[in-house]
């Protein structure tokens, strides 16, 4: 930083990658942390593994629970090495862990211990969440066509994309037409 640029207070400096990889895991910490004491957090999709089910942007809702209550289908939070992964519960492999996919990975993620587990999926803010068993077997289908085909993967996230800009832009309409309403005028 140079002399002449005012620190930022808000957020520390961060200058290699490692120091981002500790940042990151810091704040996985302290979300973690959130999520056991008050049983429910709220989170933003960052990655492209869970596409269609998930998308970059998206806000999820995760509630707390034990292994014992995820379902095999259902999209669960895990933590490891201070790393987040929101990923769909393939199924417990021994006593003492269990397996996760992303929709749009080719393959189930290496084992997590029981303890990694943080939560489920209980609502995705950006859109209806329902979790069925057919939903997600179509999910993995289209994730799938995803991960191997990068022009459908790129489309996709493209009008993805416009969709929201689209739904922002709608909003910002509507929201303008309530501050000029004849109601609000006569004020």
């Amino acid at each position: 930083m140079s002399a002449g640029q005012p620190k930022n207070f808000l957020m520390p400096e961060i200058t290699t990658s490692t120091a981002r990889s500790s940042w990151s895991a810091e704040r996985s910490a302290v979300a973690a942390d959130a999520l056991r004491r008050s049983g429910c957090l709220r989170l933003q999709v960052h990655g492209e593994s869970m596409l269609p089910a998930l998308w970059p942007g998206d806000v999820v809702e995760i509630a707390s629970c034990s292994p014992e209550d995820v379902r095999p289908g259902e999209i669960a939070l895990a933590l490891r090495n201070g790393r987040f992964f929101l990923h769909r519960f393939v199924a417990r492999s021994q006593p003492t862990s269990f397996l996760l996919r992303g929709d749009s990975m080719p393959g189930s993620d290496p084992l997590f211990p029981l303890e990694a587990l943080l939560g489920r999926l209980v609502r995705n803010a950006d859109e209806a969440f329902r979790a069925t068993w057919f939903d997600a077997k179509w999910s993995r289908a289209l994730g799938l066509l995803l991960c191997h085909c990068s022009l459908a993967r790129r489309l996709a996230l493209k009008l993805h994309h416009l969709r929201k800009a689209s739904a922002g832009e709608f909003r910002d309409r509507e929201l303008a037409a309530e501050i000029r309403s004849p109601e609000l005028e006569a004020l």
